[in-house]
């Protein structure tokens, strides 16, 4: 007999439907097609767009650079009007001092400043670089006064040497020229006497005199870097502050040998002295000085660079110029002119 068995056939409640069996859902994704708004611009209206874009930006920047333009414009108008074009700042008084010998008209000319410029306007670097580079000045301090005053403090060089220059002519040669020295080692030229207000204290010709230095071509109000001159004005800077300046002259020094300078004074003596310790060697001379003077002597040759032992020779005090004691040289008088 045949045994029949019935398997038990899944099946769903929901009857299918028309879309069950007509519509299936692709499996790659990439493969369906999704509507998707396209907008396309022409060529020329894109072109329209970026040359609307690029006139607003060249206007604005148009603009700000006008409106900082006129408004620079205004601002110089406004401060020339009420500030640098104004009368009532005008310079009247120039209030104009100096600790030297150059008379004061001359100075302002040097200056390059006349009364009724304006204060304000005034460029007080250019008045102050006007006076010293002239040789003859060493600092200047300018500033405004307001509403009518210019202040002006002038300190002249005080030469306290001079030196002979080597200068090159144009058509072949040297000649040699005179200037004068001061303490800084800045070339002065002489000063002409029709620019002093009053004579100096101590004329040029009194000035001692640096040999044994070469100095080819140097100009003036240069600075001279030469250690045989730096050495003979650091000398001399001791011995004015020494008491033994009031009671010597010196006319000549001489740098030629190395490590040494030999001093030559208006009696004919002459002092060796070592380029160091000045203000020591300065005091021996005095205590030697003092007594060749209880002696009636007179120094003739003296070198103080060797510390023991000094070797020196006397001369009579009557074969000798006599000692005449100098005045002592008295500070500068400030000049004024307001």
């Amino acid at each position: 007999m045949l045994d029949v068995h019935f398997l038990p056939v899944p099946f769903s409640l929901t009857p299918p439907t028309r879309a069950m069996f007509f519509h299936r859902k692709p499996q790659n994704r990439r493969l369906a097609r999704e509507y998707v708004l396209d907008v396309k611009l022409r060529s020329s209206q894109v072109r329209a767009v970026r040359m609307r874009r690029a006139s607003i930006a060249g206007g604005v920047l148009f603009a700000l650079v006008a409106g900082t333009f006129l408004l620079w414009q205004a601002s110089h108008w406004v401060l020339d009007q009420f500030l640098y074009a104004n009368p009532a700042f005008a310079t009247r008084q120039i209030d104009l001092q100096t600790d030297g010998f150059i008379a004061l008209d001359q100075l302002k000319a040097w200056a390059g400043v006349k009364p009724g410029d304006n204060l304000l306007a005034l460029d007080l670097a250019r008045v102050k670089h006007n006076l010293e580079s002239v040789p003859f000045i060493q600092t200047v301090s300018v500033e405004r006064v307001l509403p009518h005053t210019l202040r002006i403090r002038v300190s002249e060089r005080e030469p306290i040497a001079q030196i002979n220059v080597l200068r090159t002519r144009s058509g072949g040669g040297t000649e040699q020229l005179v200037f004068n020295l001061d303490a800084q080692a800045a070339l002065i030229p002489p000063l002409d006497p029709k620019l002093c207000a009053q004579a100096p204290q101590q004329p040029a010709e009194q000035l001692p005199v640096i040999v044994g230095a070469k100095v080819l071509d140097a100009r003036p109000g240069q600075h001279l870097q030469v250690p045989q001159i730096r050495d003979a004005l650091d000398f001399l800077s001791s011995f004015d502050r020494s008491s033994m300046a009031a009671l010597i002259d010196l006319r000549k020094i001489d740098a030629a040998a190395p490590g040494v300078l030999t001093v030559t004074t208006s009696q004919g003596s002459e002092i060796t002295f070592a380029t160091s310790a000045f203000d020591q060697q300065i005091r021996r001379w005095q205590m030697v000085q003092e007594n060749c003077q209880s002696r009636s002597k007179a120094i003739g040759t003296l070198d103080l660079a060797v510390s023991k032992n000094v070797p020196m020779t006397w001369l009579e005090a009557s074969l000798v110029p006599p000692i005449t004691p100098k005045t002592p040289k008295a500070l500068r008088a400030k000049k004024k002119h307001v």
